[in-house]
């Protein structure tokens, strides 16, 4: 189910949909193909998405007992009863609905991908479906980021943390973001990706606090083997009533480790909110937020980074205009009153035929003045903000503070004309004008 839009965004005529208002995929109205099955009086076949090979597509690394050739797609309907099924995601600040049939993958009665431990539970597996359809197939969906999952599921704003540069105050970030049911996700390069259900707790260890992380593995029952795992010798030095409360000694996928271990086993920790209100801890203060949908043209509008001097001013400029805080918003717990998202999107429909570019955006102070400002403003001019580098993310945000004034911000892709179109989204606790 979609998020309310608890952001306070203000749409511009390139962005006039919503949840409750969304696009169609594939020109797909689910009500009459709904009411096209009633009069038929025949389950809905999906001619798009059809339950042949081409929708799972190509997998490099399958286990070689699984066997393609022996995949029957089957309805729920089978074990349970069934209907028809639409589900709504964001993609690239687009609400869009996707209708999809009810027919699984199966091999020996099994779900060959997501299945449930019910076995009459099968809303992941077309939740699946359906976000399979949407990248293109299931092999589409084979890696790639929490932060784009989390994105595409909620239409939620992403803040991003490198764990060993990450703020001191990080633990209680995480500790609102839970208290607002934020969706948090981690991830490492040299250990398997887990996600964050919750900042844990603060415990008395031998009359010394200690703060905890509790983690999920959802990919199995691997857990963490250090201090205070399951097994931990440190569950001993915390009183009766925190153990109960706390300590599970299941092997379960579920775990908890110390914010310091926390922050050195695992690299980066995604956040998905549907607005960062929660940062402020100000039931007065608001977020609002703006969005702008632009492309990169080569010959015109893709200029390459900064370092190229001769082009870079052709990059898509934006002025932005941030007023005084109000009292409420300026007594908030946290100095950053911007974040800046850039998000590229190549336009195609399968998710892995496509390289993503490295993206980044850089933001100057100006004055007031008008027009579109030439090559000779950027001459030793030094950006107040800008991402730490260009990375070939689908996304790249910035969590930042400005003060009240008139800024520029230039989306670029690395090299000189490349061709793509992005999403420019300004959020704000001040009231902010983009031009």
């Amino acid at each position: 189910m979609p998020p309310p839009d608890e952001c306070h965004h203000n749409p511009n005529e390139d962005d006039v949909n919503s949840p409750t208002s969304p696009l169609n995929l594939l020109d797909q109205n689910y009500q009459e193909l709904h009411q096209n099955s009633l009069t038929e009086n025949t389950l809905y076949n999906d001619e798009l998405f059809p339950p042949d090979n081409s929708s799972i597509g190509l997998f490099d690394d399958l286990p070689p007992e699984v066997d393609m050739s022996q995949v029957v797609w089957k309805r729920p309907s089978v074990y349970v009863t069934s209907d028809m099924v639409t589900i709504i995601f964001w993609r690239f600040g687009k609400w869009i609905d996707v209708v999809i049939d009810d027919q699984l993958p199966t091999i020996d009665d099994e779900l060959l991908f997501v299945c449930s431990k019910t076995s009459n539970e099968f809303w992941p597996a077309l939740l699946e479906k359906a976000y399979a359809k949407v990248c293109g197939s299931y092999a589409d969906l084979h890696a790639g980021f929490i932060s784009e999952a989390l994105m595409d599921f909620t239409g939620g704003t992403h803040m991003y943390y490198t764990l060993n540069t990450a703020p001191a105050d990080l633990w209680k970030i995480m500790e609102c973001a839970f208290k607002s049911k934020t969706l948090m996700g981690c991830g490492s390069n040299t250990v398997v990706r887990k996600t964050l259900p919750n900042p844990g707790s603060k415990v008395m260890s031998d009359e010394n606090p200690v703060q905890l992380v509790r983690l999920l593995n959802p990919w199995g029952e691997e857990e963490w083997r250090g201090d205070w795992s399951d097994g931990s010798p440190l569950w001993d030095t915390v009183c009766e009533e925190v153990r109960k409360i706390c300590h599970d000694v299941l092997n379960n996928g579920e775990f908890w480790m110390s914010m310091e271990d926390f922050t050195k086993i695992f690299e980066n920790i995604d956040i998905c909110c549907l607005c960062p209100d929660f940062l402020d801890g100000s039931a007065e203060c608001h977020w609002t937020s703006k969005r702008h949908f632009g492309r990169w043209n080569a010959g015109t509008t893709a200029g390459g980074d900064i370092v190229k001097t001769e082009t870079f001013w052709t990059n898509s400029q934006f002025r932005v205009k941030i007023d005084e805080l109000n009292e409420e918003c300026a007594s908030g717990q946290r100095p950053e009153n911007i974040l800046v998202s850039l998000m590229q999107n190549h336009e195609k429909r399968h998710r892995n035929s496509q390289d993503n570019f490295n993206i980044g955006f850089y933001v100057f102070e100006m004055r007031s003045e008008s027009g579109r400002f030439s090559s000779e403003f950027f001459i030793d001019r030094e950006p107040v903000a800008q991402t730490d580098e260009l990375v070939w993310f689908r996304e790249v945000m910035k969590f930042f503070r400005l003060e009240p004034g008139e800024y520029l911000i230039v989306p670029c892709t690395e090299n000189l004309g490349e061709t793509a179109s992005f999403v420019l989204s300004v959020f704000s606790k001040n009231e902010t004008h983009l031009e």
